[in-house]
Formats: C-alpha cells, structure tokens, sequence
C-alpha cells in the first residue's frame, strides 16, 4: 500500500477530528456512561479503507491519553479501535460494519472499565455497548449517509 502526503493528510485530519471531538465532548466521552459522539467516525473505514481505522487509531490513542485511565486504555482502548476499524473497512455493508465497533468496545472498553475502576464487567459492558450503540448506529449512520448524499466521500474524497 502506497501513501503519499494527500493520504498523510486525510489520516491527520481524521486523527485530528476523532481526538478533538472526544476531548472537547469529554464530560460524556470517558467513564462507564458515556457516549463517545466521535465513534461515530469509527464508520469511516468502510468508506476510505484500512488507512482510516490506522487515523483513528492514532485519535483514540491521543484522546484516551487526555482521558486519564492510563497506559492500559491507551494501548489496548485504542487496540480495540483499530481492530474495529480493520474489520469495517472489510465489512460488505455499513449495518454490519457498525457491528464491530458496538461488539469490541463495549467487552473491551467494558473489560477496561472494570479493571481500572473496580465496577461489575457486565454491567459496563452493556453501558458502553449502549453509548457506542448511540455514537455508531444513531449518530454515525446518519452522518455517513449524510455524507454519502452529498457525494462527499465522492467529490471530496479520492
């Protein structure tokens, strides 16, 4: 896979947005209750390609870095990101491209939870599982096909 600047670029920006939105949305972006408004760029990669799960990698980790539950929610609450983003980008179709995101944050993110904070696992899981459902589903959907309506990925996006 060949990247050249234009594709450097697009990869900082969606870094930059994921990061930005996360932090600037941070009362209800981190903790057991949340609902990460920027996951929703987490459908990003059925659209632009492995290139965008490696961007929001690189955002989530600058993000959980600010967000204080340490080097674990830094390596592995990313990790969990970029496995997601991988598998949407491979995804035939963007309902079921959702699924990923939704399913491995809410165990993942939910397991990290639990074991930073000391909270029951099952029950952050499904309150994560229930803030990503918002974020992905609800918010990301619409946004991506908000986008799509206006050719964006299209005209925009090469």
């Amino acid at each position: 896979m060949k990247i050249g600047l234009r594709q450097i670029t697009k990869m900082a920006v969606i870094a930059a947005l994921y990061a930005v939105v996360t932090i600037i949305l941070a009362p209800i972006s981190y903790g057991p209750v949340q609902v990460r408004v920027s996951e929703a760029l987490t459908l990003l990669p059925f659209y632009l390609g492995s290139p965008a799960a490696i961007a929001l990698w690189i955002g989530c980790m600058l993000a959980n870095y600010i967000g204080g539950y340490g080097l674990i929610d830094i390596i592995f609450g990313s990790a969990i990101t970029l496995f997601a983003g991988l598998l949407t980008a491979r995804s035939r179709n963007l309902y079921t491209g959702a699924l990923y995101p939704v399913f491995f944050n809410a165990l993942g993110v939910g397991y990290i939870l639990h074991y930073t904070l000391e909270l029951p696992f099952w029950i952050t899981a499904v309150q994560v599982g229930a803030g990503q459902f918002v974020a992905v589903y609800i918010i990301g959907i619409l946004l991506m096909k908000l986008l799509n309506r206006y050719d964006f990925f299209e005209r925009y996006i090469d």
